[in-house]
């Protein structure tokens, strides 16, 4: 997480420049980075525009839910193939701490009760990686840069699009 905070600001200025569909989808996440202090919602809504930046949807990383107390959740949650959960109670905004955030992985819940989505998109990475698993197609993008570009793991291997983005932050500097 040090190098997701170490990489924000160059990260939240080349996302800020983008503009078209990319900054329609991440106005609503800018605004709510813009209106927290929160460091763990700030990392949240950094990982959730990188996604978007990428051109990837934001959903398939991170599954939000309301906990209405029904099995519709877990139903949902069997469906999936790798994604971080978040469970908030009904009628509370991101400022309000979730109930749960946690990582499933082939429908299987293999961890819960953890502290931030950001936590938990570093261990899903770490999973991932440990399971020598595949990244999930939907989110290729988005874990190459987190594997290359924030972590630095074989770096000399990037697709051109997470390449585009490596640059873009090298001039940013």
């Amino acid at each position: 997480m040090a190098q997701l905070d170490m990489h924000s600001s160059l990260l939240i200025k080349v996302i800020r420049a983008k503009g078209g569909a990319t900054r329609q989808k991440t106005s609503d996440i800018m605004d709510t980075l813009d209106q927290t202090v929160d460091i763990n919602l700030r990392r949240e809504c950094v990982l959730k525009a990188l996604t978007i930046f990428m051109g990837e949807d934001v959903n398939d990383l991170i599954k939000e839910y309301l906990d209405s107390g029904t099995d519709d959740t877990q139903r949902e949650l069997e469906q999936l193939t790798v994604a971080v959960f978040v469970i908030r109670k009904e009628g509370e905004g991101l400022q309000e701490p979730p109930e749960d955030i946690g990582i499933v992985i082939d429908g299987t819940e293999v961890l819960h009760e953890l502290t931030s989505v950001a936590s938990a998109c570093a261990m899903l990475l770490g999973l991932i990686y440990a399971l020598n698993l595949a990244y999930p197609k939907p989110l290729r993008f988005t874990f190459e840069v987190l594997q290359k570009i924030l972590m630095q793991l074989d770096q000399h291997k990037m697709s051109p699009k997470v390449y585009n983005l490596y640059s873009k932050l090298q001039t940013s500097q």
